[in-house]
């Protein structure tokens, strides 16, 4: 693998983690991080759309809004994107795994407004990746999506085991738990890549 695209995954999966760093996702991130089965669930159905996304919004950047003038539109296209492939997944598992539609609820529809898909399809032209590249930060991305997901709901499962005060039960723990990883992550800030 090019060394670019390799620095381009550990960037985005670690360095610029778009829940723990960007701060991008956090609903679904905090909703759906209850049990670790769920959390992949969701970070492979992440990692799909994102990588997806990312492709096509690529190519309609590149062959039909630069050219002919209407980058103004990138928002609305990408969205566009966005929701067309989040209902592709939906139907895929409503239709394959039933009890992972289930499970995942209502946080499967939401991958259509969550920012990090969006994000990640408006960062790729604005930092002007060609069509691999656009790829290969999607798929980083929803990658680093899933480290956190996972990561959390190890946590929650534990803390749910654990005799917590009462003031700290619920969301407290789970949101001094995120911002602990966060802050963890943080470290991978001083990697020296390059």
């Amino acid at each position: 693998m090019n060394s670019s695209l390799m620095l381009i995954i550990i960037t985005t999966a670690l360095v610029n983690n778009v829940v723990l760093s960007q701060f991008l996702g956090i609903c679904s991130f905090l909703g759906v991080s209850k049990q670790i089965k769920t959390s992949a669930s969701l970070g492979a159905a992440v990692i799909f759309v994102i990588t997806i996304a990312s492709a096509v919004a690529n190519l309609l950047y590149t062959f039909l809004l630069k050219p002919l003038d209407l980058t103004y539109l990138n928002t609305i296209v990408f969205i566009l994107v966005i929701a067309t492939l989040v209902q592709i997944v939906e139907m895929f598992l409503k239709k394959v795994a039933p009890p992972l539609y289930q499970a995942l609820g209502i946080y499967l529809p939401l991958i259509t407004t969550n920012c990090a898909v969006l994000g990640v399809a408006l960062t790729n032209v604005q930092d002007e990746y060609n069509f691999l590249e656009s790829i290969t930060a999607g798929f980083g991305t929803g990658v680093g999506y899933t480290i956190a997901i996972v990561l959390l709901a190890g946590i929650r499962e534990r803390i749910d085991e654990s005799a917590i005060p009462a003031p700290f039960r619920g969301a407290p723990v789970v949101l001094l738990s995120a911002a602990l990883m966060s802050i963890a992550f943080m470290g991978f800030s001083s990697l020296s890549l390059g």
